[in-house]
């Protein structure tokens, strides 16, 4: 049976996914950077290299 701490901890864990908290929180990591506005901005010039084209017809 699944107590209210870990469905809390699941709650927020999923939130952290959505909202890119989590991701930053790899990039970081990943990268061996300290959190700043310019590693930010790096995660989300990523994030926008990375991301799919759209398509058009």
């Amino acid at each position: 049976m699944m107590t209210a701490r870990s469905a809390l901890r699941i709650l927020i864990s999923a939130l952290r996914e959505i909202f890119d908290e989590a991701a930053y929180a790899r990039f970081l990591e990943r990268t061996r950077m300290a959190s700043s506005p310019s590693a930010y901005a790096a995660f989300w010039r990523e994030r926008e290299n990375n991301a799919p084209k759209p398509r058009c017809c």
